[in-house]
């Protein structure tokens, strides 16, 4: 391997690292961020804004990337990612952090689709699954993150997360600018930049409103509904139905009407593989992001709120979810393409360990760090692995596109499962909360309304401190009364999130039944050669109709 492959290489990590890094340091602490900005009834928005923005941004991203190349939409997604983490640093509203999630999102979505493509392409095709395990590898010091994120804001102030994700995703943008200068795309040599640009036409633009203004529009309702808003609501509705047709419009525009496709028809070259590999995606990103975002406030609502038996409850998340991740990417360069074995074990640890989640109560919590072994073994072993696999069946000038592709199912299945079981979750604690919260108020001789409304609320946003300021818990024992008793609302309210999770799980199952082998395709061809000549410094042959 030659300097330039290899510092290349590490810029891609930089860029890996710094997309996923927001959301699981942010992730960890709402409590902390709402606690100072406000916005409790919206703070669940930082992370679907984040979500949100990578999965719509990146299949237009994809295609912009394979089209004029990796490297200026890289470094472009590293200054949206250090622009979002000053904007969520520096905010003083909800409103204003949510937007800087919402731009940090955009540039994780193309960093993390450039690092992946880029770490693809630079591999021998039977090796991708081993380099690719290795650049995922390259998150474990964060793989504590919530148990840095935890120190950071108890000791100091979660501002801080802000400043180390900034830092991190400059470093990443100095190492692109200066180590990754790959070779011009296939699909526009000989062509120059206004042929090239021609391609970017309005019909290109209207594909991104279509399916950009369409995940956007169906997303925003599936998460109002039944929460902040009657499903019955023309907020719930009109977005559902907006969306819908949206995305409907988008298929039959990219089918018929377009001569550059977004998706073009060549990545299907394995059709089945294709579909079921996208179907398992949706599926794992569900299941990732239940466990991902809910485990970190059960871990404190249910066991308490000291920071550092917070952050331990919650590293045997992360290690294992990388763990399952190398070993499925080894596994896929090892067994040379038996995918059907891979993503069938994987699909059946990680139901058998997210739904096993449903058995934990207050007193049981050795029991959740064998789940959380089991799950992370099971979802690290799709979530990364399924990419790939779609990089390896398609064409070597569409291996961003399809990455994008695989990028946006997967976080379109995680924010549609965080919309369904934070819908399932509240309102079971709703009933939760009145049957414990209320009980202990009144045998605490607190019969206002008011401030029992007041307690329940307390409780829901993790703001527990508050509690001693109210007057009927103006003592030692009846705040631990109130507390414990919170603590049983949320054990018996979690259980339903999991119960979800099993029909999902179940499905993926099914589909891996189905999944054939890639062998044939696991050869040493590289799709990229980093000692061609660079981007930008190439000859324009007219002649060549690309």
């Amino acid at each position: 391997m030659t300097f330039k492959k290899a510092m290349a290489l590490v810029a891609m990590a930089f860029l890996w690292t710094g997309s996923q890094i927001p959301l699981y340091l942010y992730g960890g602490v709402p409590p902390y961020i709402y606690g100072e900005l406000g916005g409790v009834e919206r703070w669940t928005w930082f992370v679907l804004a984040n979500l949100f923005a990578l999965g719509a941004t990146c299949p237009f991203v994809g295609s912009l990337s394979d089209l004029f190349g990796r490297r200026w939409v890289a470094i472009g997604g590293a200054t949206l990612l250090v622009i979002g983490n000053i904007v969520c640093a520096t905010a003083h509203t909800m409103n204003i952090f949510i937007g800087g999630m919402a731009i940090a999102g955009v540039g994780a979505g193309i960093n993390e689709l450039t690092s992946l493509a880029v770490t693809a392409e630079l591999a021998p095709t039977r090796k991708r699954g081993l380099y690719v395990s290795i650049l995922v590898f390259t998150i474990v010091p964060f793989c504590p993150s919530v148990l840095w994120a935890q120190l950071i804001s108890s000791y100091g102030s979660w501002r801080w997360i802000g400043l180390l994700c900034g830092l991190w995703g400059f470093i990443g943008l100095v190492m692109t600018a200066v180590f990754y200068h790959p070779p011009p795309r296939d699909a526009t040599v000989g062509l120059s930049k206004k042929e090239v640009l021609t391609r970017i036409d309005w019909y290109y633009l209207v594909g991104g409103f279509l399916s950009i203004g369409g995940f956007l529009s169906f997303m925003m309702a599936l998460q109002w509904g039944g929460y902040q808003y009657a499903w019955t609501s023309p907020h719930v509705l009109v977005c559902l139905i907006v969306g819908a047709v949206l995305i409907i419009a988008f298929g039959i525009y990219e089918k018929f009407f377009v001569k550059y496709p977004m998706f073009p028809g060549a990545i299907a070259k394995e059709p089945r593989i294709l579909l079921l590999t996208l179907v398992i995606t949706f599926i794992s990103g569900s299941n990732f992001f239940s466990v991902l975002m809910f485990w970190p406030t059960q871990s404190y609502n249910v066991y308490g709120h000291d920071p550092w038996s917070v952050g331990k409850r919650n590293l045997c998340l992360g290690f294992p979810i990388l763990a399952g991740a190398c070993i499925g990417l080894a596994l896929l360069s090892w067994t040379k393409g038996r995918i059907r074995e891979i993503m069938l074990v994987s699909s059946i640890v990680m139901t058998a360990g997210g739904g096993g989640f449903a058995a934990l109560n207050r007193d049981n919590i050795w029991l959740s760090y064998i789940l959380l072994i089991i799950s992370g073994l099971g979802i690290g072993g799709i979530v990364v692995p399924a990419s790939i696999i779609s990089t390896i069946i398609c064409p070597d000038e569409l291996i961003a596109t399809v990455a994008a592709l695989t990028l946006s199912i997967r976080v379109l299945g995680g924010a549609t499962g965080y919309a369904i079981y934070f819908n399932v979750f509240s309102q079971k604690f709703v009933t939760n909360s009145i049957k414990y919260l209320g009980t202990a108020c009144v045998e605490l001789g607190i019969t206002d309304p008011e401030e029992i409304k007041a307690v329940i609320g307390l409780t829901a946003t993790g703001l527990l401190p508050a509690l001693k300021t109210l007057p009927g818990i103006n003592t030692p024992e009846a705040y631990d009364k109130i507390v414990y008793a919170g603590q049983l609302a949320y054990a018996e309210s979690y259980p339903w999130v999991y119960y979800v999770s099993l029909a999902f799980g179940s499905l993926s199952i099914i589909c891996s039944i189905f999944l054939g082998d890639i062998r044939k395709y696991m050869t040493d061809h590289v799709a990229v050669h980093m000692d061609q000549v660079p981007e930008g410094h190439h000859h324009i042959h007219h002649d060549h109709k690309g």
